[in-house]
């Protein structure tokens, strides 16, 4: 049964069950409505009131232990793929994403809500063993916006790459363009390709896993939709986009027959090591707006 967190007159958090031992938030409010899973203290919905879902959520997601959420916004942390110093041990995208994040304020107000989670421990992988502080300010309205605070609360400097992994839900990756990553160079995860120069991105059809140099404001252009997603990252240098292919899709349990013809994932990212010394604080983020085309 659900209960309610905060209310007010302009919108309503009530505490929700997304499975066995697993608590999420649902957002209500004026101008939209949202779910937080606090299993890895992920977004997992956001719709502006007459709009379509902005964000895609596989009905294969599996709410379980040790297992990442297919859909919303995974947070990639402490690392980006797989650890490079030792795949065999590290699984991809880090531990941040399968942990128990706290609920540390909830309010609302008449243009949005405001939802800040937390989560710190320290020695979690045998790879990454630094104590560390992490606080995620979310927040819902006309506009969604995210940021994530990273605290190093160790007594040694440390490093990290991470990704704010968004699945954006589209009509079908034919009818989508993101324009500007037609300008920036890139790396081809697929073919290991490592582009000298731009070329024409002319859909968002799978299999494709690029990294794209730039820090630019991107917007996903769907012609089907008439709609336009519009994402500006905060604090990093990287865009990756990935949709898998249906060959590879069928392999990936957690994604619904034909759900890679659904989404297409855009990620503000740092992929390249960055220092986050002594007692720093340093953050990553995006504000995400929809118009139509």
């Amino acid at each position: 049964m659900n209960s309610v967190l905060y209310s007010n007159q302009f919108g309503q958090v009530n505490k929700s069950i997304l499975g066995e031992n697993f608590d999420g938030l649902e957002v209500k409010h004026d101008h939209c409505s949202a779910k937080v899973s606090l299993y890895g203290g992920q977004v997992l919905t956001w719709q502006p009131i007459n709009q379509q879902a902005v964000f895609w959520l596989s009905d294969e997601s599996a709410f379980v232990n040790a297992r990442a959420i297919r859909g919303g916004i995974p947070l990639c942390w402490p690392w980006f793929g797989g650890f490079t110093a030792n795949k065999q041990l590290a699984s991809n995208h880090g531990f941040a994403r399968q942990q128990q994040w706290q609920v540390e304020s909830i309010s609302i107000e008449a243009s949005h809500v405001s939802v800040v989670l937390e989560w710190q421990g320290v020695d979690v992988h045998p790879l990454w063993t630094n104590a560390c502080h992490l606080k995620q300010e979310l927040c819902f309205g006309k506009t969604f916006s995210q940021t994530l605070f990273m605290t190093n609360t160790s007594d040694i400097d440390c490093k990290y790459t991470g990704a704010l992994h968004s699945y954006f839900q589209i009509s079908d990756p034919l009818n989508v363009t993101v324009k500007a990553l037609s300008t920036a160079l890139y790396d081809d995860k697929i073919t290991g390709e490592h582009s000298n120069k731009p070329s024409l991105l002319e859909n968002c059809i799978g299999p494709i896993d690029r990294i794209y140099h730039s820090d630019k404001v991107m917007q996903l252009v769907d012609k089907e939709w008439q709609r336009v997603i519009e994402v500006e990252a905060l604090n990093t240098k990287q865009w990756v986009l990935w949709n898998p292919g249906t060959e590879l899709a069928e392999t990936i349990s957690d994604i619904h027959q034909h759900g890679q013809q659904e989404f297409v994932c855009l990620e503000a990212a740092n992929t390249q090591s960055q220092l986050l010394k002594v007692g720093e604080t340093r953050s990553m983020g995006q504000i995400i707006r929809v118009f139509p085309l």
